[in-house]
C-alpha cells in the first residue's frame, strides 16, 4: 500500500514556474516507477511526465517537453515536477501517481497505475 500527497500548487502568471512535490508513505517506494497526470476543466485527465524506479529514466509529454522536468529521491519517498516557462493551457489539477514494477510499463497510460494522490491545483494566469 502507498499513499501519495501533492503538495505545490498555486496560483503563478505566465511565464512563471511552480515546484510541485509528491510525498510517498511506506518502505517501497523504489518498487514503484512514479508519473505525473494532469486534468484541466471539463477535459480527460492526461499524462504529463514520468520517471522509471531507479530515476534513469524519464518521459514527457509534448506539450511539456523543454519546460517540466520530473526527478524522485528514492531516499525521501518523494517525486518532484519542476515547472518553468508556464502557460495557461498548463492550467489544471494535478495528480501523482505510482506505478508497481512489472515486466512492462505503460507509462502513458492512467489505469496502469496502481495508487494515485489527491492532486494539487496549478492555475497560471495570463
Amino acid at each position: 500500500q502507498v499513499q501519495l500527497a501533492e503538495s505545490g500548487g498555486g496560483l503563478v502568471q505566465a511565464g512563471g514556474s511552480l515546484r510541485l512535490s509528491c510525498a510517498a508513505s511506506g518502505r517501497t517506494f523504489s518498487s514503484y516507477h512514479m508519473g505525473w497526470f494532469r486534468q484541466a476543466p471539463g477535459k480527460e485527465r492526461e499524462f504529463v511526465a514520468a520517471i522509471s524506479w531507479s530515476g534513469g529514466s524519464t518521459y514527457y509529454a509534448d506539450s511539456v517537453k523543454g519546460r517540466l522536468t520530473i526527478s524522485r529521491d528514492n531516499a525521501k519517498n518523494t517525486v518532484v515536477l519542476q515547472m518553468n516557462s508556464l502557460k495557461p493551457e498548463d492550467t489544471a489539477v494535478y495528480y501523482c501517481a505510482a506505478y508497481l514494477k512489472r515486466s512492462s510499463w505503460f507509462y502513458r497510460t492512467e489505469n496502469w497505475y496502481d495508487y494515485w494522490g489527491q492532486g494539487t491545483q496549478v492555475t497560471v494566469s495570463s
